[in-house]
């Protein structure tokens, strides 16, 4: 104790100024992180972007067991690092982006998993629906893709007000894969050109190729460009049933091993500097 009594007061005035020290420190390095961020976009953005970028977002069930969290959290924590990359995308201007959100064969998991996940897309389709600020932001415009039929009531009702909300959008594309399937999406298109080929007074099945069949595709319908990069999380090593149609040979195509919740940008710069570096090397040879 001092003469005027006040010596418990330095401890927490002390306190108070550790706390205040480390929250400005904690700021800084936040603001000096977000700068380098925006510089090496700036310095990506120079280089050759590819138009059109798929993600095949696995590893939220198994994410989720690593952490001793439910399924359901997973996918939750995946829709965040979609919004995380679908930014980055929009910040380097790359023109579409497809993502396989949900595969027909998926119907066959537990129901309580399957009712999860279609309480978590309605959810986040009615959250596009009221605010969509990202979005909205950069002028994307929201596809659907897939068998929507299979879909509930709700959620199908939930997809066409979202849509609705960005169909004027033009700047670029979010395809959402769901629920989808490959083989599912080349019979609507083979069946559509056959159709089409039918319609007409004299049929020609000549008109019957592998450009109109592309035509037809949902990409395509949607207004896709070619696909530049198709990427997998999760280190497994296939397509499964996703864009086996778009994946040509100038398709880049990566596996990672990263699970989807926690790609990031570390994660798909390396992908992007491979694809500038082809790019490149093609142009010169």
């Amino acid at each position: 104790m001092n003469a005027c009594g006040c010596a418990h007061l330095l401890p927490s005035a002390a306190t108070f100024a550790m706390t205040w020290i480390l929250g400005w420190t904690v700021s800084l390095l936040a603001f000096i992180k977000a700068q380098l961020v925006i510089l090496l976009l700036h310095v990506l953005s120079a280089g050759p972007i590819p138009r059109h970028v798929a993600f095949e977002m696995d590893g939220n069930r198994r994410f989720a067991r690593l952490t001793g969290r439910r399924a359901v959290e997973g996918h939750s924590d995946g829709f965040h690092t979609l919004k995380q990359i679908l930014e980055i995308c929009m910040r380097l201007d790359i023109r579409c982006v497809t993502v396989y959100a949900f595969a027909i064969e998926n119907f066959n998991r537990p129901p309580d998993e399957v009712g999860a996940l279609m309480k978590l897309a309605e959810e986040r389709l009615v959250e596009i629906a009221q605010n969509g600020a990202l979005l909205q932001q950069y002028g994307v415009r929201l596809n659907v893709l897939g068998h929507r039929e299979l879909l509930p009531t709700h959620v199908q009702a939930a997809i066409e007000k979202a849509e609705g909300m960005t169909r004027q959008n033009n700047r670029a594309i979010l395809n959402v894969c769901a629920p989808y399937a490959s083989r599912h999406e080349i019979t609507l298109a083979v069946q559509s050109v056959v159709q089409q080929a039918l319609d007409k007074e004299n049929f020609d099945s000549s008109s019957i190729t592998e450009q109109s069949i592309e035509k037809n595709l949902m990409t395509s319908l949607g207004g896709s460009p070619p696909l530049d990069i198709f990427i997998r999380t999760s280190g497994v090593k296939r397509l499964s049933g996703f864009l086996q149609w778009q994946c040509c040979e100038n398709t880049q195509i990566h596996m990672v091993d990263t699970y989807w919740p926690d790609f990031g940008l570390w994660d798909f710069v390396p992908i992007l500097l491979d694809y500038q570096r082809k790019v490149w090397a093609r142009s010169s040879g």
